[in-house]
Parts: C-alpha cells; structure tokens; sequence
C-alpha cells in the first residue's frame, strides 16, 4: 500500500494558515484551490493526507495509553518527558501532553468535510444512492470522531472545534482566544445544498465550549449513527490489494468505534448491538484459513478460529503483528519504511543500537503471562473445609503463545533467553526451586517486543492496530458480563456465562450457529479442561490457587451472589485484555472504564502503583485515588 506523493502538495492545505499559502511556493506548481478538487485522485490524496496526520499520534497514544497503565515501565534510559509520564507529573511542555496533533487531525477533517458538503452535497442525502463520495465523508466523520473521542480520554475535557476552523492556525487562535472568537470565513449551508444557498465570509462569533467524556460521546456518536451512508472506499479494486480495506476506516471499523463509545458511557446495550454487527457478521474472509473452515468454501471474518492459532508446536498468533490480515485486523494505522513511514516505537523499546530502550515491560505484565495455567484439573471437593482440595492434575503454566518470544523478549548476555531456557525457569519455578531460577535469571532484562517480531534494526515501520477482531470479543465479554434484561416471564436476568464461553472456547457462538469457535483462552491453548477457565455456572465454588505452583490456597461459596461473579469474571476479562492487548495503546483506558464502572478508584489505583519499586507504591496508589489525577489538565 502507497500513499500518493500528491499528499506532500495537499496536506499544506490542513496546516497552513490561509488559501493562498495553501501549497509550498517552493514547489513552482500552479494550483489554486477552485481547481484543486476537479479530479476523483486528488480527493484520494487529500484522504490518505488525513492518515499521514493520524500517524503522527501513535507515539502519544502508545506513551500515554502504556506508561500510565500497569504493563509498562520506563529503563534508565528514558529521557526526562517519560519519566515524568510514568511518574504522574505531566505539564503543559511534555511533549506527550501536547494536543497539537488531535488538533492537526480535526482541522483536517473539518476541512474536507467542509469540502465534500460544498462540492457534492448529496452526502447529506440520505435518499441519494451510496457513492465514493459518501465513503469519503464516513472516513472523515470517523476520523474526526475517533480524534475527539481518543483526546477526551487523555485531557477529561476537550475544547469543540467549530467545523468552520479548518487550519490549525484557526484552532490554535480559537482555543487561545481569552474569551470570544470571531471567525470572518463561516460557511452557511442550507437545507437544500444543491443549489446556490451558501453564504460565504460571513463573520460569526464563537464561544468555546469544553465537553467532558460523555458529552463528547452523545454529540459524535449521534453524527456516526445518524448522518452517514457509508464508510471507506473500496481501493483495493483498482490495486488489488485487500489490506487497503482495514487500513482505512470501514463499516466495521465504524461499528467498532461506536461500541467503544457505548461501553465507555455504560451504554450496554447498544455497545452489545455494535459488537454484534463485527462478530455475527457474514461476510467471508478474503483468505482462506489452510486448516480450518467456517462453511464449505471460507473462514468467517473477525472470528476466533484457526486461523491465528498457536500452541506448543506453532504459534499463528504472533503473525497477526507480521502482516496485515483482514480475519484479524478491523482498522490498523499503517507504516511503510520503502514510503519513509516510520514511527518510534523500536526506538523506544528495542534494545539494539541505535535504538535508546526508554520503555520495557513491568513486573505485574510478566506475572499475568507467566502464571497463567493450561492443562489443569481440580479434585473431589473437600466437603469439610474445601480450601484443602486437591488438584487432580496442576497443568503448566505459562501463555507461551502471546508472553515470551511475541509480546516479550528476556536479554541475558547478548541475545535472548533461549525457549529452553524459558522452559526449564517456569518449570523450576512451578516447582518451588528459587534458586535454579535466580541461577537462569541472573543478569536477565527484559523487553517489550511485539513491534519488532521480523524487523530489522533499522525498519522502525512496525503497524499499529487501533481495533482487531480479539478486542472486540473482550469487549462484547465485557458487555455481557453485566448486561441485564428482561426474561419471558418479566424478571431481570443477567448472562454472565456468555461472557464466559466467550472467554473460554467460543461457544457463545457454537450454540446459536455453525460459526465454530475457539474462544480468547482456546485460541492460544489455554483452554483444554473445563477447570482451564472460567465459567459462570461454575463459580458457586470457586478456588484460589497459587499463581506459581497452581496449588488450592482458598476458597469461596458464591452461591447466589451474582455481583460478586460478575467482579470475577470482569477480572479474568481484564487479565485477558492484558495478556492479548499489552502495549497497544488501550491498556489505562480500560483501567479508568472498569474502576469507574465499579465506581471502585481503588481498581486503577492499586493495578497501577503495583508496578512501582516499594518506596513509591503507597504515594502513587495515594496519588491515583483521586480521578482527577487520572488525565492530563491541558485545558484548565
């Protein structure tokens, strides 16, 4: 996938601060903008200028979504603006706290929505028949939504950008402004947009208004439902490649947005439906999976199949990092070095030089990879006092699918931990042998190594997936876990247990269609036995077990306790977003969503300041107890 080099030419058109200086003098070309949008490929241009802008966030949202979470820590090489994002003290000059690049990407879209309104209106037709150019106003409607959506989580409150300020100079005047702010270039469209009913350089004044979360939410979730046809414009039939389809956004994509949205306002219902519409899809795969097949011809898009399936002898998972798939991946901001698309993100985790090794990951990340067990069979209960039952079987530990060799990587001496290695520790350590572990591990670092799986040094290309298909089943997990309604028979019943097949084996879908699963768990062979994961029916009796040796250290009676299930089965979701989702960029927000869901500071609190040396974990945990001490107060 290329991005046209017209893009250098149109993006100036976003960041510059009037029509006449629109494009580079430098580049001696003639080009005004009455002329600019007579072509179909010059509209393409000014769309994939929009996802350059989008590029230059994914440093801040990795940084700001990671750091601040409880999966990663800063080395000692991290620079001066890390630490203070690790340690909570972010000011206005931290280059990570600055929203110029949200307001780069709204500028944009304001400006080509602006655009499409005045050049082809019958987007704001609903009766009109679905064209490319009603794909190109969805994308910049999600977009723009998407960069409110992403900056409000960050800043708790962000400033609305009227439509009419296109450049960032505008914005930046505008949310700079002391009180007031007169804009002499509003547009007015009329109902009737076909015809001569627009007024031009007409001065208006307008007041800043500052939207929390939910505000945010109700206005952009409310133009995503109700004001466009489509979304994404098929390029892939004139360049036949399919991944152009999930590296702008796309219906699916939409749908993903949108239930993210729900979910975080605790709209459950509708973040349910959005899901639904990504996982319960028809719609086959473009690829075929070799060893496996939903029906007789395809696997099903965005299912938990084979088709990513890893276990002791293959692991398919870590290819979802290595290629760009459309059974996985729903929208994935896409770098290319051969275009000089780079980010830098293996500067910031890569240890080999030059890269500067700012960020690894933390202890409480290790942990949940580490002692998470497979293969595990639980005992006769004892009747009187069943903290004492026996494992009829312990299993193994370790997600040696998603953990060692794919999200991380341990360093001894020069190279990596060896798989052998690996093995003998955990083994050893199952089986209470410290000092066989102190005598692998001695000297041992470790490194977040997701974004360079297949890359050379010097590549710096890596993609970031902003929603894949395994998101969206947590998600909808997530949903189902507390989604209450109403019976046939008039009482209010919650299903937790779907949440739980989800997690587990998939047969949320098993039992309702020939859609064969394998579930979150099952996918990267975790689930082999019935007691390898979690089931609602089940938690009447549940066992705690010791994370290292697997052995029954208590128990609890949950019988007709369903608050108290639900708080479980959200944990196990949650572990499993850590172990599936780590260091892609959603980690604090999930955080924030439950603890505020629990209306439970504490959840984030605790999680968070568990990743910190001792001599700072109360102050940290004291700190974070305040929600307020949650977002960066840019705007105050």
């Amino acid at each position: 996938m290329k991005y046209p080099v017209l893009i250098v030419i149109l993006i100036s058109l976003f960041i510059l601060p009037s029509c006449e200086k629109f494009l580079n003098p430098d580049q001696q070309l003639a080009i005004t903008e009455d002329r600019l949008y007579d072509d179909w490929y010059e509209y393409r241009s000014v769309e994939m200028g929009m996802y350059a802008l989008q590029q230059k966030l994914v440093e801040q949202m990795i940084v700001l979504g990671e750091l601040r979470g409880d999966l990663l820590k800063i080395t000692d090489n991290a620079d001066a603006d890390l630490r203070d994002v690790y340690n909570f003290k972010i000011t206005r000059d931290n280059r990570y706290a600055s929203p110029t690049n949200f307001f780069k990407l709204i500028s944009a879209s304001n400006n080509f929505i602006k655009i499409l309104k005045r050049e082809h209106p019958e987007v704001l037709d609903p009766e009109n028949p679905v064209n490319n150019y009603d794909r190109l106003f969805g994308e910049a409607m999600c977009m723009r939504a998407w960069a409110y959506f992403y900056a409000v989580r960050i800043y708790q409150r962000v400033p609305y950008i009227p439509e009419s300020l296109t450049t960032l100079d505008e914005i930046v005047n505008f949310v700079n402004s002391p009180g007031s702010y007169v804009d002499s270039v509003y547009i007015e469209y009329s109902k009737d947009g076909y015809y001569n009913d627009t007024t031009y350089n007409k001065p208006i004044t307008l007041e800043k208004n500052y939207y929390n979360t939910s505000e945010i939410i109700d206005i952009f979730a409310d133009q995503l439902e109700n004001q466009i046809k489509a979304v994404g414009v098929n390029h892939h039939i004139e360049n036949n490649d399919i991944t152009w389809e999930v590296t702008i956004w796309n219906n699916y994509a939409l749908h993903a947005l949108l239930g993210q949205m729900y979910l975080t306002r605790g709209d459950l219902i509708k973040a349910r439906d959005h899901f639904d519409a990504i996982m319960k899809n028809d719609e086959a795969s473009q690829t075929e999976s070799e060893n496996f097949k939903n029906d007789e011809n395809s696997a099903l898009r965005y299912q938990l199949d084979e088709t990513f399936k890893g276990d002791q002898y293959t692991n398919n998972w870590r290819n979802i990092f290595t290629t760009i798939d459309n059974n996985e991946h729903i929208y994935t901001i896409w770098f290319n070095k051969a275009n000089f698309q780079k980010n830098n993100l293996q500067d910031l985790f890569d240890p080999r030089p030059p890269h500067q090794y700012m960020l690894q990951p933390s202890g409480p990340a290790i942990f949940k990879w580490e002692t998470v067990w497979r293969g595990q069979q639980i005992g006769a209960k004892n009747q009187k006092d069943p903290a004492k039952t026996k494992m009829n079987d312990y299993g193994f530990p370790s997600d040696y699918v998603r953990g060692y060799g794919t999200s991380y990587l341990y360093l001894k001496g020069n190279g990596a931990l060896s798989g052998m290695d690996y093995m003998n520790m955990i083994d050893l350590r199952m089986h209470g042998d410290e000092r066989g572990v102190e005598a692998i591990m001695d000297g041992v670092d470790t490194v977040v190594w997701k974004y360079s799986i297949d890359k050379g040094t010097f590549d710096e290309d890596a993609n970031l997936i902003v929603y894949r298909a395994a998101g969206i089943h947590l998600y909808q997990a997530e949903a189902l876990n507390y989604l209450a309604m109403l019976s046939g028979e008039g009482d209010i019943v919650s299903h937790p247990e779907k949440a739980a097949n989800i997690i587990n084996d998939g047969s949320y879908f098993n039992t309702q269609s020939n859609r064969y699963q394998l579930g979150v768990k099952g996918r990267v062979d975790l689930y082999r036995t019935s007691d390898d994961g979690i089931k609602a029916s089940a938690l009447n009796e549940y066992y705690i077990h010791d994370p290292y040796t697997n052995k029954i250290i208590g128990y609890r009676d949950l019988t007709g306790n369903l608050a108290a299930k639900q708080v479980i089965i959200e944990d196990v979701i949650m572990d499993e977003r850590a172990r599936e989702l780590a260091f892609e960029g959603e980690r604090f927000y999930d955080l924030m969503r439950v603890a505020k869901r629990r209306n439970d500071p504490s959840y984030l609190a605790k999680a968070v300041s568990a990743k910190f040396p001792e001599s700072q974990r109360l102050s940290i945990y004291n700190y974070l107890l305040n929600d307020y001490n949650w977002y960066i107060h840019y705007f105050d």
